[in-house]
């Protein structure tokens, strides 16, 4: 409490300075004050249609007036209203109109009380009308507060209203509204329903999201809070704190600090403001604006008024969006207000005037004169800095009312006329009562070029234009009309700003930021947390796969399969198709080792060939070693089947080439093993073992072990083939196409009797090792299972650790690897001895061996 009165003592200090260089002009100036602040701040005027001519320079009076500077722009947008339709020769002929305040001054009810003389004593006088020699008052213009509006349209009786046009030139209330308790009131300001809309939508354009709210803590106020809460909940848009200032002033000052430590610990730059600028709330928007909280302030027309009165530093905010009723100007109003004479009636209202507005120095011995003023420099410039009335929404209704009130006595003169064949109107013929159906009825369209419909006028909702206002030191003012809303649009093109004349004047497109929590950018999501507004929360980064290209989702959105999101995931981009290729450097390394295996297997095969009557190859059953030799040449050209683009045909392909030719391969090593363990373990052959020898009974092991894998794979092909397999999960943007096994079963089945072939070949060739042989080749089968069994063991984990087309490298890396060993191990030796050691390669040598 104690700095809310410093505060306040701080903030009187200039008038405290003026009382003292001034105290006659001042204590006149605060005198008048005290007297009627109490009063409405309303004004009253009275219209009369007279049959005699009305010059402008009979409204000159109205400048000799104790008007407040705020309200001076009322009678001068009547006089402007009431000169041009006097001038216009179609409306109300050889008649004119004129209005009358009271001792020249805005009406308090008091006065009013007095000068209608409604009292016991003159139950009979009509003070719109009076049936005498002068014509009567029959139009009330009343506003611009809805209080002043409310109390006279109680005041009269119904029979007497029934009589009277009262009009409103103030904003739009819902009070007035009531038609049983208002029946003959007509408001000429349309509703502002669609002004939270407005706002909104405003706010949203911004990527605003954190508001304040200070409003008059009444009817009005708490309306238009209802359906601004309801706008914003619409569109995720939240409260940073809400003042409801009360009206009360005793109220309101006990509760001052509360309001100001609200805004001043909010991190809302935006505010909006809604109330009368007559209330406390304008307290304490002033206050907040001395005291240096500089916000970006939403609110209607009227506060251009109350802003344009205080100093602010140049760059210290963004200033006042307003929100004025979409009209055009008042053609001719500003030189018409220039033209009056304000020199003529220089009083201490224009001396207060001067003193206020311009700095001017006031006599202290006669307050009626002014000094170092320019001779027209008082009223334009209020009139061109601090009353922009050509635009101003009361001035604009002032002027409809008074065209509606005229078109409307114009009509019903028209229809006395077509009654009456000869004679003159009196104007005390008229039906009074019958006014109100044909203002009802009236429509017609303005000087400035749009259409007043009063059958519609109570359904009508405003549109808008934005002004950005702007309030530099010693009172200088900018105001830029940065664009409008009108509800009549499209949904969704309701609003529309000029982006250029924003960006000329604040230099950016965009204006300052208001949000509760910075927003969460692409590749991030909105993290709510419970009993927190719904604009406050945390930003976590998107899933492994999922994306958000927006700012503030509440969700990531899951790539396609075929996509897969970016380092920043805020894209997805199409997945890569990989699979071993014969371009790729390993495919390419795994085909050539694959070609050039095969080509050494030929050889080695036509070394056989060719060498085919030497001993050592009759000694190795050269038809085994030939069908050895012509599998591991398929062998190695097996893996040419494992590159390249999978098909389902290669697939299966894949899968049974590799099953019946290492199946061969493996037999015929078992074939030749047996071939040696019959030929030498057995000393004294029998019949039988004979039999076996000479029939060649071993080779037909190939055919019967060849026979039982054709038959796994057969089933295989049967239960579940192999096919096609996308991998799209294994590799990160990748999208790996390999041949999946189909039954898992089989494939094992195929691999394990392909073992155990090897572990039975490796048992024979063990027990026939130590044979006395010059060219057994016993250890050199031993060794050569030995490598296989070793290489296929080893396959199992590394295959089942690996994905994708490393799997199919793992493969064909045990195919090529236990295909040379047997290559190498059984035929290498004998190629070097057929090739570099002929000696060796004869039957001396052989039997040499054997007799040892």
């Amino acid at each position: 409490m104690f700095t809310l009165i410093f505060l306040f003592f701080l903030l009187n200090i200039p008038l405290l300075v003026a009382s003292f260089i001034h105290p006659r002009c001042f204590w006149r100036m605060k005198q008048n004050k005290d007297k009627d602040e109490d009063l409405l701040d309303g004004c009253i005027f009275f219209l009369r249609v007279l049959t005699e001519n009305v010059e402008k320079d009979d409204f000159n009076y109205i400048l000799n007036t104790q008007t407040s500077t705020k309200n001076i722009q009322f009678p001068l947008a009547l006089t402007f209203s009431v000169d041009e339709v006097n001038r216009n020769p179609d409306l109300l002929p050889n008649m004119s109109l004129a209005f009358q305040l009271l001792d020249g001054r805005c009406m308090n009810f008091p006065k009013l009380f007095s000068y209608m003389h409604l009292d016991e004593e003159n139950q009979d006088y009509y003070p719109n009308y009076e049936c005498k020699k002068e014509p009567g008052c029959i139009v009330v213009l009343t506003g611009p507060d809805y209080e002043t509006s409310a109390i006279f349209g109680t005041f009269l009786d119904p029979g007497l209203s029934q009589q009277i046009l009262q009009l409103t030139y103030g904003p739009f209330h819902t009070i007035l509204s009531d038609h049983e308790k208002f029946p003959y009131l007509y408001q000429m300001a349309p509703k502002d329903t669609a002004l939270p809309l407005a706002m909104v939508s405003l706010i949203l354009h911004f990527n605003w999201n954190w508001i304040g709210v200070a409003i008059s803590d009444n009817d009005e106020g708490t309306q238009f809070l209802s359906h601004l809460r309801t706008e914003m909940q619409k569109n995720t848009v939240c409260f940073s704190f809400i003042c409801l200032i009360p009206t009360q002033f005793l109220t309101y000052i006990s509760r001052a600090e509360v309001y100001y430590n609200q805004i001043i610990t909010s991190s809302a730059n935006v505010v909006i403001i809604y109330g009368d600028i007559d209330s406390t709330l304008a307290v304490s928007f002033q206050m907040w604006e001395s005291l240096g909280i500089h916000r970006i302030f939403l609110t209607t027309s009227q506060w251009d008024v109350t802003t344009s009165k205080r100093d602010s530093t140049i760059g210290s905010s963004h200033g006042i969006l307003a929100f004025t009723h979409h009209h055009s100007e008042i053609f001719g109003l500003k030189s018409f207000v220039q033209t009056l004479n304000p020199l003529k009636y220089t009083d201490e209202y224009l001396a207060r005037l001067g003193w206020m507005n311009f700095n001017c120095e006031v006599s202290a011995s006669k307050c009626k004169t002014l000094k170092d003023c320019s001779s027209n420099a008082s009223l334009q410039f209020l009139m061109g800095q601090t009353i922009d009335m050509s635009f101003s929404d009361d001035s604009y209704d002032m002027y409809n009312a008074v065209y509606t009130a005229v078109h409307a006595i114009h009509e019903i003169n028209i229809y006395m006329f077509s009654d009456i064949k000869k004679g003159h109107i009196h104007y005390r013929m008229l039906p009074l009562f019958q006014l109100h159906s044909f203002l009802r009825k009236t429509h017609f369209t303005n000087p400035v070029g749009e259409k007043v419909n009063m059958i519609q006028r109570e359904n009508l909702q405003a549109e808008y234009d934005i002004f950005q206002i702007w309030n530099f030191p010693n009172g200088f003012e900018v105001k830029v009309k940065i664009g409008e809303y009108s509800p009549y649009f499209p949904h969704g093109q309701e609003l529309h700003l000029y982006e250029d004349v924003i960006e000329w004047a604040t230099g950016s497109r965009q204006m300052p930021p208001s949000v509760c929590s910075a927003y969460c950018g692409p590749g991030f999501r909105k993290f709510m947390q419970k009993g927190i507004s719904a604009c406050c929360f945390d930003c976590i980064p998107c899933p492994e796969n999922e994306v958000s290209n927006e700012t503030n989702v509440e969700k990531c959105v899951r790539c396609p399969e075929d996509q897969y999101g970016n380092r920043e995931q805020n894209q997805c981009l199409p997945k890569s198709v990989v699979f071993l290729t014969y371009e790729d450097p390993l495919g390419m390394a795994l085909a050539s080792i694959s070609l050039c295996f095969s080509a050494f297997t030929v050889l080695v095969l036509a070394v056989f060939v060719k060498h085919h009557d030497t001993p050592l190859v009759k000694a190795n059953n050269q038809n085994l070693s030939y069908i050895l030799l012509i599998s591991l040449m398929f062998c190695f050209l097996c893996p040419l089947l494992f590159i390249g683009h999978p098909s389902s045909a290669t697939c299966i392909l894949q899968q049974i080439t590799f099953g019946v030719v290492f199946t061969v391969a493996i037999s015929t090593v078992l074939a030749k093993t047996v071939t040696v363990l019959l030929a030498f373990i057995v000393i004294t052959p029998g019949r039988r073992i004979r039999f076996f020898m000479i029939s060649r009974a071993p080779n037909y092991i190939i055919a019967i072990c060849t026979l039982i894998q054709i038959i796994v794979c057969a089933i295989w092909l049967l239960v579940s083939s192999p096919s096609i397999d996308i991998d799209a999960h294994s590799e990160y943007g990748q999208i790996i196409i390999v041949c999946k096994k189909g039954s898992v079963t089989a494939f094992y089945c195929v691999l394990g009797y392909h073992g155990f072939l090897a572990f039975t070949s490796f048992i024979v060739a063990f027990l026939a090792r130590n044979l006395p042989d010059k060219f057994n080749e016993a250890k050199l089968l031993t060794f050569s299972m030995l490598l296989f069994c070793s290489v296929w063991i080893t396959f199992l984990p590394v295959y089942h650790s690996t994905k994708g087309k490393v799997m199919v490298v793992v493969e064909i890396f045990s195919i090529l690897s236990s295909s040379a060993g047997l290559l190498g191990c059984i035929f290498i030796p004998k190629c070097y001895i057929i090739l570099f050691r002929p000696d060796r390669n004869s039957l001396q040598k052989l039997r040499e061996k054997t007799s040892s």
